[in-house]
């Protein structure tokens, strides 16, 4: 593998693509009045940012020469145990899905795909209502009361941006 470049050797292409979705749908967000388009560039984003991490996870598999398709943080660390290894890369991010940007990451990409808890939301609509058209709409607006602004989604995407090259920076052939 001798003069690839680390994007090349290590997969990181996936992982800038992703960043740059994400930044693009951002961007795609905040250019729109329509609420719904708006909710629909939000989730596309975060979707985007949480397959950034993945790909980021795939990127550090292929850096510890790990044959692993699609690793988690948990899968990396086992494996790495069996050869008495640690990787400082995989301890950091296992602290910020503790707690961290990377939690709410998870915490809101988990929300894009299930359906938020009833107790979460404050439920405005008369429950004698039949399911009207209106009970849609309002269904639709209060089910996207947890979702983040693309600002916030910004946020997170510099941070994920930040964390990736200080690691990166620091990964260095064994």
């Amino acid at each position: 593998m001798a003069g690839k470049t680390r994007v090349a050797k290590y997969q990181a292409d996936r992982t800038n693509q992703k960043l740059y979705f994400c930044r693009l749908s951002c961007q795609s967000a905040g250019s729109t009045n329509d609420k719904q388009l708006y909710q629909a560039h939000c989730e596309t984003a975060i979707f985007h940012l949480h397959g950034a991490l993945l790909a980021f996870i795939q990127e550090l598999g292929h850096f510890y020469s790990l044959n692993m398709t699609a690793p988690t943080l948990l899968d990396i660390e086992q494996a790495l145990s069996e050869r008495t290894q640690v990787s400082p890369e995989i301890q950091r991010l296992q602290q910020l899905q503790q707690q961290g940007f990377i939690a709410n990451i998870e915490r809101a990409y988990q929300r894009c795909l299930y359906a938020v808890p009833p107790d979460t939301i404050v439920d405005e609509a008369p429950s004698s209502q039949s399911a009207s058209p209106d009970l849609i709409v309002n269904v639709v607006t209060l089910s996207n009361q947890w979702l983040p602004d693309e600002t916030t989604i910004r946020e997170w995407r510099s941070q994920l941006l930040e964390l990736i090259e200080q690691l990166r920076a620091g990964m260095v052939e064994f």
